[in-house]
């Protein structure tokens, strides 16, 4: 009877025993011991699962809202600030809430350049979940279009390329549009000028620090609106036309891949009462910008997609695309060397995404053949659970 008292209890103790030995390996790992945690860079990747990080020069930067934005127009709305700066002093860039005068920026009928938003910034969904359809997405910078109206006081540039953006984003869930801002400021530092943005050299070198597929550039004329009133009639008759033109160049191969151009039907930007010239405008950009986002999906969908290699850091291969363009954890990678302009070079072996971290980039390890280098292309070669 004494025995059978006590294995309850000798059970117990047992069990507590465990859980102490648990605790304390958890806690505090002495350097002795053979399982150890993973480095801090590791673990604190966990603090940034819903940041943009840019790896630029081998150089890790988080994405944030600038709190001095609202200051003044010359102050950029985001900041890219050092990884291990942002981590120290997460709490100073907290996002601050959306106003809801900024929401009622898209309802304006008549656009002016103190009131325009910036145009080229990033627009991604309130949430980042991982993408569930096949294609991976590809990287795309649209600059402001270059607006050729005549008329002085009203600035349409900036304002229709956004409404493109946001156009295209409800249409296709295949393109990342990437932020205009942040690539200007990249090439103002190095002293290159936005003159040469189209030239092969800066092409190239965008494609491999910012992983662009492609960069989309425009013009517009317009809009010009017709305002007739009968003697008759009370209220005001507007019609009006614009047309956008703009091509696609392809950062890879260096070149022009497509040039694209519409116009809206007359007829089909009819308004008629109070504010009928505004509303005819408005509906002109509309239906030419509807026009032009089918035919730049359809574009942007034949270039052929890859990434690049950012930084190799001992046994870790950091790659410029992760969960939002729709990598996985268990994605087996191939290697290939840089080749001439538009062609990759030979295989050199194959990486496995082994961490995704950020909104958008991860990390990978070899699995055969020689170890990549920065820059060296990525194509996806099997994907996790095929």
């Amino acid at each position: 009877m004494d025995l059978k008292r006590k294995i309850p209890h000798f059970s117990i103790f047992v069990l507590l025993s465990i859980l102490l030995i648990f605790s304390v390996i958890t806690c505090s790992t002495p350097s002795w011991f053979p399982i150890k945690k993973g480095s801090p860079r590791k673990a604190n990747t966990k603090g940034l699962l819903d940041k943009e990080v840019i790896i630029i020069d081998q150089q890790e930067y988080v994405k944030v809202y600038n709190p001095r934005a609202s200051e003044s127009r010359d102050q950029p709305r985001y900041l890219y600030i050092p990884v291990d700066e942002y981590l120290s002093r997460k709490e100073a860039f907290t996002t601050p809430l959306i106003r809801k005068a900024e929401g009622r920026k898209e309802a304006s009928v008549s656009p002016t350049k103190s009131s325009l938003p910036t145009a080229g910034r990033e627009i991604l969904p309130k949430s980042s979940p991982v993408s569930t359809i096949p294609d991976l997405k590809k990287k795309v910078m649209l600059t402001p279009f270059d607006d050729r109206t005549t008329n002085g006081d009203e600035a349409f540039g900036d304002w229709v390329a956004e409404k493109l953006i946001n156009e295209v984003n409800r249409r296709s869930q295949r393109i990342l549009f990437v932020d205009y801002q942040m690539v200007k400021e990249f090439l103002e530092k190095r002293g290159i000028p936005l003159s040469d943005l189209e030239t092969p050299k800066v092409l190239h070198l965008l494609n491999e620090v910012f992983g662009l597929h492609a960069l989309v550039v425009g013009e517009l004329s317009g809009p010009y609106a017709f305002v007739t009133k009968a003697e008759k009639d009370r209220d005001e008759t507007a019609s009006a036309i614009i047309r956008i033109e703009m091509k696609i160049v392809d950062t890879f191969a260096g070149k022009t891949e497509k040039s694209l151009s519409a116009k809206n039907p007359i007829i089909a930007a009819k308004e008629r009462g109070s504010f009928s010239e505004e509303r005819a405008k408005i509906k002109a950009i509309d239906l030419t910008i509807a026009d032009l986002s089918r035919s730049l999906t359809r574009e942007i969908d034949e270039l052929d997609w890859f990434c690049r290699v950012a930084k190799v850091e001992g046994d870790e291969v950091y790659i410029n695309a992760g969960r939002l363009t729709g990598l996985k954890v268990g994605d087996v990678m191939e290697v290939f060397r840089p080749g001439a302009p538009g062609e990759r070079g030979g295989v050199k072996g194959k990486i496995q995404i082994s961490a995704c971290f950020g909104i958008d980039a991860s990390m990978g390890r070899l699995m055969d053949g020689k170890k990549p280098d920065i820059n060296d292309i990525l194509k996806l070669a099997k994907r996790e659970g095929a």
